[in-house]
């Protein structure tokens, strides 16, 4: 099977060598029904109905393929998705119905032009993280029959892999749009909550619930995501993206991003290995890799499972289980029937805890650009995961199962290959709507570190990394360089002041950082002169509205002035007036105030 990108196929019919017509029916004709990453395969007849509507969009658009940027796609959906017309199974036959309207994700991807060619397995009613929770089939891992491909959205994933479509739509409530695109060499996107309307999805958890996206590489994933975020006025978990949320800026700078401090693996030293050699190959692309202390948000994962939230699946499906025992997997009835046990005292109490460790993780994360984490700490056979189902399931969500609780994006990307050939995939992990901050961190992983597309031999091709854009009208750029930089001490007045981090990057090689003497807390001041260096700033877009009263907890030496970075430009900025030189220490050697922090830390440590 040729595994094809989005691009290949715009290609292919620009230059005429294919007509959706043609090349959707031959694809069509080489999918079974007796893959287990399928559940339904549609027929020839409900092809060509889609090619006939593709036509008349076609017509509309007065011939211009351009105006359908999925023209001729195919792609397919978990079964948790209606698409009118077939059935809805969630992976349990007699849950079956069929739905009279799309869901609204599968309605934009066909006005779009893309092509739906079925619907895919899925651990039953989108429980679990393994792939072989299904009457209709475990769904092997697409490099390994032996081992687990990662659920809940299995199918989904392997259909991708294998080439069989161009990209796929799971769902993420615990990872379950991360675990399977980790196990299968793919890019798996976890979209804000609520930015892609989850309306006509079967909710596991819904005031969780993500759809999520399969993707073969960076350019397509984006491709796909741009169709779908939108608000839809009839999904009452829908988001508007707010006008100030951060774009992809982070792609032209030197990123932090935080890693576990002590990571976990449960003993799997290949796992561990293909990790810390992701961790060394982010830092050759210049990132700065800062240790954190994960407590919080492994706090936050247990509540997923061992609080009140297990009752969202009960009220899904909880009912029609209990009437049908019979119809469930044992394993998942088991969960989801668990759920009818907790009570509204627990359910707020649940509550506060979360808001607590909140709280907590939003102080850890500020610091950073993303985390980054292992998408999973280990992978496991078929055979282990039957012995095991619980508890090696529990494990598969290390990483993944805090992410919607906190109300965090996430994005999964190929890390490479362990030592036995399986793949291994990283997660990058960001505060809501910081989507776009992901999505080119994941063009510069691919730009450096292009991984085989799927199954296949050929690698991902180079992606256009999008450049800092200008601030808002209502914003005004501010270089900040010590006590207000991320994770120190004066940062509050920023974020209190509703300011947008956007990038950290480097003056002009003109100035001298000096370490002001009698300040509380330290400070640092730059003096733009003869001789100097390069040093670390932070970029912060503060609204206008707020910027008097910032400017006025200014104090002397220091003030706002105009600062040269790098690059050429000009932006605001903390300076410091040349008479504080006399009492203050010259630190330019550190290159900037983080590092010179740090440096007397160490020294009053030892």
């Amino acid at each position: 099977m040729t595994i094809s990108t989005l691009a290949d196929w715009h290609t292919a019919y620009a230059d005429g060598v294919k007509t959706p017509r043609a090349a959707l029916h031959t694809l069509h004709e080489t999918l079974s029904p007796d893959d287990p990453a399928w559940i339904h395969i549609i027929s020839g007849v409900e092809l060509d109905a889609q090619l006939d509507a593709l036509e008349a969009r076609l017509e509309r658009a007065e011939g211009r393929e351009s105006a359908l940027p999925l023209y001729g796609v195919p792609f397919a959906v978990k079964d948790n998705i209606d698409v009118a017309g077939l059935p809805t199974t969630a992976a349990c036959p007699d849950y079956r119905y069929t739905p009279e309207r799309s869901a609204h994700v599968v309605e934009k991807l066909q006005a779009a032009g893309a092509i739906l060619l079925g619907k895919t397995n899925l651990d039953q009613f989108a429980t679990g993280l393994v792939g072989t929770r299904s009457p209709y089939g475990a769904v092997p891992n697409a490099f390994d029959t032996t081992y687990i491909s990662g659920g809940s959205s299995s199918g989904s994933a392997s259909v991708v892999a294998r080439g069989l479509v161009a990209f796929s739509l799971g769902t993420d409530t615990a990872g379950s749009g991360r675990v399977p695109a980790g196990f299968n060499n793919l890019v798996g996107v976890k979209a804000t909550c609520g930015a892609i309307s989850a309306r006509g999805v079967l909710p596991a958890c819904k005031s969780l619930d993500c759809v999520s996206i399969f993707a073969l590489d960076m350019s397509d994933a984006d491709a796909v995501r741009d169709v779908l975020v939108e608000f839809d006025t009839e999904d009452a978990y829908s988001r508007r993206k707010p006008h100030d949320a951060p774009g992809a800026q982070a792609s032209a700078t030197t990123p932090r991003l935080g890693v576990p401090t002590e990571p976990q693996f449960f003993g799997d030293d290949e796992a561990r290995a293909a990790f810390e050699a992701a961790i060394a190959r982010w830092r050759q692309t210049g990132a700065e890799i800062v240790e954190l202390d994960f407590t919080p948000f492994h706090e936050a994962a247990a509540l997923l499972y061992q609080g009140p939230w297990v009752a969202e699946r009960y009220a899904a499906v909880g009912e029609f289980i209990d009437a049908n025992p019979d119809a469930a997997e044992p394993v998942v009835a088991g969960i989801i029937t668990g759920g009818k046990n907790a009570s509204a005292v627990d359910a707020f109490r649940a509550q506060y805890a979360l808001s607590a460790l909140k709280r907590k993780a939003d102080a850890l994360i500020e610091n950073v650009d993303a985390l980054l984490v292992p998408t999973s700490p280990s992978i496991y056979s078929q055979a282990e995961i039957e012995a095991e189902p619980v508890e090696l399931n529990s494990r598969l969500g290390t990483y993944t199962n805090f992410v919607n609780l906190l109300d965090y994006c996430a994005l999964a990307l190929p890390g490479g290959f362990r030592e036995d050939g399986l793949p291994a995939g990283i997660t990058l992990i960001a505060p809501a709507w910081h989507d776009d901050r992901l999505a080119a961190l994941g063009a510069r992983w691919q730009n450096h570190q292009p991984w085989p597309l799927g199954t296949g031999e050929r690698l991902a091709s180079q992606v256009t990394i999008t450049t800092v854009t200008a601030p808002a009208t209502d914003m005004i750029r501010v270089a900040v360089v010590g006590a207000h930089l991320r994770g120190m001490p004066l940062n509050w007045q920023l974020t209190e002041r509703d300011a947008v981090f956007v990038e950290q990057t480097e003056t002009a090689p003109e100035y001298r950082l000096l370490a002001l003497a009698g300040t509380t807390p330290p400070k640092p001041g730059l003096i733009r002169g003869d001789s100097g260096a390069a040093i670390q700033v932070e970029l912060w877009d503060v609204p206008v509205a707020a910027f008097g009263s910032f400017v006025a907890l200014i104090p002397a030496p220091l003030g706002i002035g105009t600062l040269t970075l790098a690059d050429g430009r000009e932006v605001k900025g903390f300076i410091c007036e040349g008479w504080a030189a006399e009492t203050a220490r010259d630190v330019t050697e550190f290159g900037g105030w983080r590092a010179y922090i740090a440096d007397q830390k160490a020294k009053a440590n030892d």
